[in-house]
């Protein structure tokens, strides 16, 4: 039977940890980290996403903004916000929720915000993601290899799977199982004989928006199984990328939907803001 990761107790975990960071970041270096949302229209789950965030902020004592701004907000508005928030020293880390409406074009904004205060991670995924020059992880990937990790298990030398090749969770989690000395492969809709390849999987990484396509007759015995998936099945239950039910039994570790890596994604945007923060004062 597979240990559940449980992802929400994991955050809590690390919400405690980072609190007491900025009670000491505060002590320091006389300011507490700072993290700016904008939010541009009225989507309803970009609504909720980022009420999470700003609750999850304020619960870690960062300075938190949000910056609503109506639909018909126009590009330059919206950059010129951006621009103002990349000047302002006491802003560590600007998040642009997407979507942003159609008539805005979204790779001008991910592109306006500061590399050093792109928390979302979109620079660092170009730039291989070295934490070093001051670029950091995607959330969603970070927050997978953290999962991980919690097994106690190593993740070098390992074979892992991802799979799916997108540009938010497939191709920037592989890039850092390959920094971890994992050896990667990526599979997606095009693969051929994906059950054979599964099999020989130490670490699968499901992140296509299939539901339940990893089945346990695909996973090899004790293998560490982190779903990213968020699906609706037949009967409309929520379920993830990977089979749970049946996967479960097979599997050494396996994260649940919902309850997995969901609640993990807010806690890495509050680590990268604090990792942003980091360099900013040192």
């Amino acid at each position: 039977m597979g240990k559940i990761i449980d992802g929400k107790a994991i955050a809590a975990g690390l919400y405690d940890q980072m609190r007491q960071e900025v009670e000491q970041m505060e002590v320091q270096y006389g300011r507490r980290p700072g993290l700016t949302v904008i939010i541009v229209g009225e989507d309803p789950a970009s609504q909720v996403y980022v009420r999470n965030k700003e609750v999850n902020a304020k619960k870690v004592g960062l300075v938190s903004e949000v910056i609503r701004m109506p639909e018909q907000t126009t590009q330059d508005e919206l950059l010129a916000v951006i621009a103002r928030l990349n000047a302002d020293t006491t802003v560590d880390g600007i998040l642009v929720q997407l979507p942003v409406p159609k008539h805005i074009d979204k790779d001008a904004v991910i592109a306006a915000v500061a590399p050093d205060k792109d928390v979302d991670g979109f620079f660092g995924m170009k730039s291989g993601f070295t934490l070093k020059h001051g670029y950091v992880a995607p959330c969603t990937p970070r927050a997978c290899i953290h999962l991980i990790k919690t097994t106690g298990e190593t993740i070098e030398g390992k074979h892992a799977l991802v799979v799916g090749r997108g540009e938010l969770v497939g191709k920037p989690v592989a890039t850092l199982l390959l920094n971890e000395n994992a050896t990667v492969t990526i599979a997606h809709s095009r693969t051929r004989n994906l059950g054979e390849i599964a099999r020989t999987a130490d670490i699968i990484i499901a992140a296509v928006g299939k539901p339940k396509i990893i089945t346990g007759e695909m996973v090899k015995p004790g293998a560490i199984l982190i779903d990213v998936g968020i699906n609706r099945d037949e009967n409309g239950k929520l379920c993830g990328d990977i089979a749970f039910d049946s996967a479960e039994p097979v599997a050494g570790w396996i994260t649940p939907v919902p309850g997995g890596v969901g609640p993990m994604t807010i806690a890495m945007l509050i680590r990268n803001t604090l990792d942003c923060y980091l360099k900013h004062v040192k």
